[in-house]
């Protein structure tokens, strides 16, 4: 994620291993704690030339790239997804990391136990983790005016796109309940001000189905995801 960060900032142009940024990454990456000291103490452990290897991987293999592209890995592909997708977001995250190692946050992480057994059927799961994450600022409000807007025009409180209604599923217990969605994400719109005709009511599952992401599309409006519905449904072979 911070090589993306430095390619994106660079203009989708790969940086050399001379590069005053490249060499500061470099140096950044072989303080964190995660490594051990065996691997620390190789002089190609995140090295300047394997940081700039990995900017040129970002490099040849974005979709604009018209020469041959490099070999990389899937977790450098999907990088390169997630930047081209969704620039804004991914720059501040390599930014919140960048932050945390300098405060000295991530130094404090103590290392994990090994969480799959010999055997690799079972796994510890339930323990409490601590999580350093961006959040795009949302109003809390805004729900409860969206559904209070819906009920004062007598209409019912069910999903937009398909009429899913909770109280008629489940009684008292889903009465008054609906997830509310902005019809165009906050991460496209950017800083706005939403208005009730930006937001949609819909169940639980249209919603994940409005923001799941797919080669070539990354969320959807519940208009198209409706028009989608309508469509003959494929059978999917498993």
């Amino acid at each position: 994620m911070l090589a993306g960060a430095l390619v994106v900032k660079n203009g989708w142009r790969e940086l050399r291993t001379g590069d005053p940024e490249v060499q500061e990454l470099s140096d950044l990456l072989r303080s964190l704690p995660l490594h051990t000291p065996e691997a620390r103490n190789l002089s190609s452990f995140r090295s300047p030339d394997s940081v700039s290897r990995k900017t040129t991987d970002f490099m040849t293999n974005h979709p604009s790239y018209v020469g041959k592209a490099t070999r990389c890995g899937k977790p450098t592909l999907l990088m390169i997804q997630a930047f081209t997708e969704r620039e804004t977001d991914m720059c501040l995250a390599a930014e919140a990391i960048r932050e945390a190692i300098g405060s000295g946050e991530l130094y404090h992480v103590r290392p994990q136990d090994d969480e799959v057994d010999e055997t690799g059927t079972s796994a510890i799961e339930g323990r409490l983790l601590a999580r350093r994450a961006l959040a795009r600022e949302r109003d809390p409000k805004l729900r409860a005016r969206k559904i209070g807007h819906v009920r004062d025009q007598g209409l019912p409180l069910r999903c937009e796109v398909c009429a899913f209604d909770f109280a008629r599923a489940y009684g008292d217990l889903g009465d008054g309940y609906i997830e509310v969605h902005h019809i165009t994400p906050l991460h496209v719109s950017g800083v706005r001000e939403t208005k009730l005709d930006d937001l949609a009511c819909l169940c639980a599952n249209c919603h994940r189905m409005c923001h799941r992401i797919r080669p070539g599309e990354s969320w959807r409006t519940p208009g198209a995801l409706r028009e989608l519905m309508q469509k003959p449904a494929r059978t999917v072979v498993h």
